[in-house]
């Protein structure tokens, strides 16, 4: 029988809709083996994900998404098998927090000069210990019935680019895989589909980040399409890189994508996390 994984997954600690041990309840009722958690710049979710994980008898990986800068585009990295307790990452996470706080602030403050009906107070009390991103800001309009849809937020108001838009200070992919490796973690690229790169693009990024000590991809992802597995498991190939595979499965907050699944056809084997396990206790 095959057995399958989803090793990109938010909670509300960042900018999911299930909680961590919900997350894991679901994990478990879908069949899976074993997820990570891997929240946006946080690791707040993983002590209650591995205690609801040792519940269910299900694998737990911790882990983090770091959002970074590279030449103008944001890229995340992702962090697999990381000390979710190590100082130096728990201290850039928190400076981390500290600015996105800043940010959300100040957004709400546009948002309230375009006539939207909205405080910083609004989005605490609605998200109670989360961490606080855009998608909160864009849920909270939709809810309470300030605009159509979440997309219209971000298309419209606070996607890049945007009126209401406000930058934040982020570290570069580089910087991101030496948190990670400082943490004991393992660090992928993660989705590249998405960041609309030629191959030309990709591969300057891919030789700095191999560099840096990239250890591998996330190859098999819910929005790939066409030959991207083929090509970025070739690209792994080339780096001597391993691969991963995820859904990034964030709830309601994406309704499109399902835990495990993606967009219904998506299949992480088993063995993808095996040769994780492998490698990660090498390199340790």
């Amino acid at each position: 029988m095959d057995k399958f994984i989803d090793l990109h997954v938010h909670s509300t600690a960042s900018d999911g809709t299930c909680t961590p041990a919900e997350l894991v309840k679901l994990a478990h009722k879908t069949g899976l083996l074993a997820i990570a958690l891997t929240d946006h710049d946080s690791v707040d979710g993983i002590e209650e994900a591995l205690m609801a994980a040792d519940r269910f008898q299900l694998e737990l990986i911790p882990g983090t998404e770091f959002s970074t800068e590279y030449h103008g585009k944001e890229i995340h990295v992702v962090g697999l098998y990381i000390d979710y307790k190590n100082k130096a990452l728990t201290d850039q996470l928190r400076q981390f927090r500290d600015f996105r706080d800043h940010r959300n602030e100040k957004m709400v403050l546009r948002l309230q000069e375009e006539g939207f009906s909205i405080t910083y107070n609004d989005l605490l009390k609605t998200f109670p210990d989360c961490v606080l991103t855009r998608a909160h800001i864009a849920r909270y309009l939709s809810d309470t019935k300030q605009v159509s849809s979440i997309s219209e937020v971000f298309d419209k108001y606070i996607g890049d680019g945007c009126r209401c838009y406000v930058d934040r200070p982020k570290v570069t992919p580089m910087d991101a895989v030496s948190l990670i490796h400082q943490a004991g973690g393992t660090a992928f690229l993660a989705h590249p589909c998405l960041y609309k790169m030629n191959r030309r693009e990709l591969t300057a990024m891919l030789d700095e980040l191999a560099g840096a000590g990239l250890d591998g991809i996330e190859a098999v992802y819910s929005c790939n399409q066409g030959s991207d597995e083929k090509d970025f498991k070739a690209l792994a190939e080339h780096y001597h890189m391993i691969i991963s595979g995820g859904s990034d499965f964030h709830g309601t907050n994406k309704p499109y994508i399902k835990l495990g699944t993606g967009k219904g056809n998506l299949k992480i084997p088993y063995r993808i996390l095996e040769n994780i396990k492998t490698y990660h206790q090498k390199e340790k």
